[in-house]
């Protein structure tokens, strides 16, 4: 078992210090043909068309989401169905990417004169610079590679790693040509945690209106401890007469004033609030409300409006429903 193990090990390292290499060798390839390659992406006025068989589709696909996701829109075309009707999804606006190792795959070779008569710009990306498909583009990406990391020298390893590697460095590239931002990012992943943390804002979560506790500064004890029990937020504002937030109270000032013996019903909320609190502004990222909970060991905030004055409140259970912790 241990000669077995051995083995094993052996041949993982092995196959990491192939791609490995294989990917440095790419720093020389970012070259002018790259240059000319991310030039047709930035002026298509369309998207970009990628096209790949086989483990080279499997890449391609992943490319294509890439580019969309980082601000040049692309969808994924398979070259068999692109002979058989999809091809009429490429229009002379749009740039073709085409991924063959080979260079050669017939599927995609065939339709080459097609792609050209449309008009739209051919970048391939391959492992052979003198093969048909490299030839016939208007750019060649080259993603050659020493040797496969397969033992065989068979199986499309460091080829498909290689592509991924170049797709990724042209995508970024374009993104950051493009000046794409955090924000436009989670605008293509509202779904996602990022995108809650970067389009969800804390007017989307506080509580507003009636659902704010909040009692006078000239309150009991009592009547904020009873609004407290009402609003369920672990807490309670304490304002003054024009709405503005003087002072909040929680849960932890509650258990502090009955180990130091207060009485809660002869004690006015103004004598043992927190002056101030911490506060935060309704159009500010709920991520925000997070960082300055985490930051202040806190469970809870109030919300101040342009005019000071009280216009929500928020605590982390808020912020644990949302999604964004």
């Amino acid at each position: 078992m241990g000669s077995m193990a051995a083995k094993l090990r052996r041949a993982g390292v092995s196959v990491i210090n192939v791609e490995s290499a294989a990917v440095m060798a790419l720093e020389a390839r970012v070259n002018e043909n790259f240059v000319s390659a991310c030039e047709y992406m930035l002026a298509c006025k369309g998207r970009v068309v990628v096209i790949g068989m086989g483990k080279s589709g499997h890449v391609g696909s992943k490319i294509a989401a890439t580019l969309a996701s980082t601000g040049t829109p692309a969808f994924f075309v398979h070259p068999g169905e692109a002979s058989h009707g999809d091809l009429g999804m490429i229009t002379p606006s749009d740039v073709v990417l085409a991924l063959s190792n080979s260079g050669e795959t017939h599927e995609i070779v065939s339709i080459v004169p097609l792609i050209k008569r449309k008009g739209a710009p051919l970048i391939s990306m391959t492992g052979k610079r003198d093969s048909t498909l490299a030839i016939e583009a208007d750019v060649n990406l080259d993603v050659s590679v020493a040797k496969e990391a397969c033992p065989l020298d068979l199986a499309p390893t460091a080829s498909t790693t290689a592509a991924l590697v170049m797709g990724d460095a042209v995508a970024i590239a374009l993104l950051d040509a493009r000046g794409f931002t955090a924000e436009d990012f989670a605008l293509s992943h509202p779904g996602g945690s990022l995108g809650r943390r970067l389009l969800l804002h804390v007017r989307d979560i506080m509580h507003k209106g009636d659902r704010i506790p909040a009692v006078a500064e000239d309150a009991p004890l009592r009547d904020a401890l009873m609004e407290m029990t009402a609003k369920g937020l672990g807490m309670t504002a304490v304002v003054d007469t024009s709405s503005h937030a003087v002072g909040i109270f929680t849960d932890g000032d509650l258990r502090r004033c009955l180990d130091r013996g207060i009485d809660v019903r002869e004690t006015n909320i103004s004598e043992v609030m927190i002056p101030g609190g911490k506060r935060i502004a309704p159009d500010r990222l709920a991520v925000d409300a997070l960082n300055l909970m985490e930051e202040n060991k806190i469970n809870a905030l109030l919300v101040i409006d342009a005019n000071q004055r009280l216009c929500g409140a928020l605590n982390m259970h808020d912020l644990l429903r949302a999604g964004v912790v």
